[in-house]
């Protein structure tokens, strides 16, 4: 009985760790979408993770109200505009082009052409600032028995 007692207080702290279930919903096709929905969706407060994988308590609600609006028959696309308009175009993994977002998809190739332009640029300058010297014949002697005397050691 002993032995009971033991092993049962060891597996308290297993207990403890455990999790509250998911929501899921009653419909497994449902669910399914809304998996595929929320991989398209951007976590508010992961930013790097998609709504699908992120475990925070607002992708959780996220996730909850999407479920809700599928069951009421709205699209996949009425969905994702509804939360744009609520949320902008930060909730969608990879918001669309627009006027205002051009440099956010544009801006880091052109920071990388800048660079090297500039990169390119110093190069030409260095190559010409540098004169190229001559060595005078007593100099081109004395390399020479340099090199000779390391190649004989």
């Amino acid at each position: 009985m002993k032995r009971l007692i033991v092993l049962l207080l060891c597996l308290i702290p297993l207990f403890v760790y455990a999790g509250e279930a998911k929501d899921l919903a009653a419909d497994p096709v449902l669910e399914k979408r809304m998996i595929g929905l929320a991989e398209k969706l951007r976590c508010l407060v992961c930013q790097n993770e998609s709504l699908a994988s992120s475990h925070a308590e607002l992708a959780e609600d996220l996730r909850r109200e999407v479920r809700e609006q599928m069951s009421k028959g709205m699209t996949d696309q009425q969905i994702m505009d509804y939360l744009v308009a609520r949320y902008g175009d930060f909730v969608l993994y990879q918001p669309p082009v627009k006027s205002y977002t051009v440099l956010l998809w544009f801006g880091p190739f052109a920071l990388l052409l800048a660079g090297v332009g500039v990169l390119i640029f110093q190069l030409r300058k260095r190559r010409q600032s540098v004169p190229e010297v001559e060595l005078s014949a007593e100099a081109q002697q004395r390399a020479s028995t340099l090199l000779n005397n390391e190649k004989d050691n």
